[in-house]
């Protein structure tokens, strides 16, 4: 067993064994999954619940899939219509949460450090999925899984993330994993949506698209979201989209068989171009919601067995 933490709230920290070994299970359920087989009694009597802060559906529904396949119970909390809207606070949450007896517990929540609070309080594994602009831990698993099953190693690829990574949590486990485990990292983007402290994370950065993709195996495109121009970080969509959108024209700068993935939900017109986002080749944007689930589900069964392991 190469994962012995209880929970699972951010990659900045792990090591490489313990992400090689979430990555290599995950791999096994990926072939099962694509079996039709289940493996329902690994869960059986333990209960997830999915305590969503933020709207999503492809996290949600990906962590529901792969409790159900495990054989959990599972239970959507809706905080939009629960006592939080309500006014009650994330630490009373937590006292109602221990009072269920929830053996598991995904977490997405607007504020960055909430999963962490909230795995000082309750007895349930805690599992980051998405706080604030801190990380969102699950989906640089998928990422990798992604890369790792079409390249079929990480180490010594050159990685080029493009966007907003300033407020980007994707981006953030992305760099961590990725470093950890041997790419090299470029983030591109405008001066406004690339952090101050880029550089000291041992990346590269480009504030033009065709330099930052050149020779790269991986363009990863982000979500820009409609508030950056609200704030005046970016001048318009239309702008945006000419400089920093990921077209044809600016993928030829990467190699022949360079990869493109977008965590979703995409603008398309605004960060990536349809072309290139369906590209039946070079895209991988469905592949990765396919391995999330896979990845969801070693994650839940890794920190199930620790959880049973620290019973004994």
């Amino acid at each position: 067993m190469y994962y012995p933490h209880r929970h699972l709230l951010a990659i900045e920290g792990l090591h490489p064994p313990e992400i090689t070994h979430l990555l290599d299970l995950a791999e096994s359920y990926v072939l099962l999954n694509r079996s039709g087989k289940t493996q329902r009694d690994l869960l059986r009597g333990r209960t997830l619940i999915n305590l969503f802060f933020e709207d999503s559906t492809r996290t949600r529904t990906s962590f529901e899939l792969a409790g159900k396949r495990l054989g959990a119970d599972v239970l959507n909390m809706s905080v939009a219509t629960s006592s939080v809207n309500k006014g009650e606070t994330l630490l009373d949450t937590a006292a109602t949460l221990n009072a269920m007896n929830c053996d598991l517990l995904a977490v997405r929540h607007d504020q960055s450090g909430a999963p962490n609070l909230l795995a000082q309080k309750v007895g349930a594994a805690v599992i980051n999925a998405g706080d604030g602009t801190h990380e969102h831990p699950t989906q640089a698993l998928l990422d990798a899984l992604t890369i790792r099953r079409r390249k079929g190693r990480l180490e010594g690829l050159t990685v080029a993330i493009c966007g907003d990574i300033a407020h980007s949590r994707v981006a953030r486990s992305n760099i961590h994993l990725l470093t950890t485990l041997g790419s090299r990292v470029r983030v591109v983007g405008p001066p406004t949506l690339i952090p101050a402290e880029a550089e000291r994370l041992g990346i590269a950065v480009f504030h033009d698209m065709r330099a930052g993709l050149a020779d790269a195996d991986i363009v990863m495109m982000l979500r820009l979201q409609r508030e950056r121009m609200a704030k005046g970080l970016v001048p318009s969509e239309r702008e945006y989209f000419h400089f920093f959108g990921l077209d044809q024209e600016k993928l030829a700068h990467a190699k022949p068989d360079a990869l493109v993935m977008h965590p979703g939900p995409m603008n398309r017109g605004v960060e990536i171009d349809s072309a290139v986002a369906d590209d039946p080749v070079r895209s991988v944007i469905k592949e990765q919601v396919e391995m999330g689930v896979a990845v969801r589900m070693a994650v839940l069964d890794t920190l199930a067995r620790v959880q049973r392991r620290n019973a004994l």
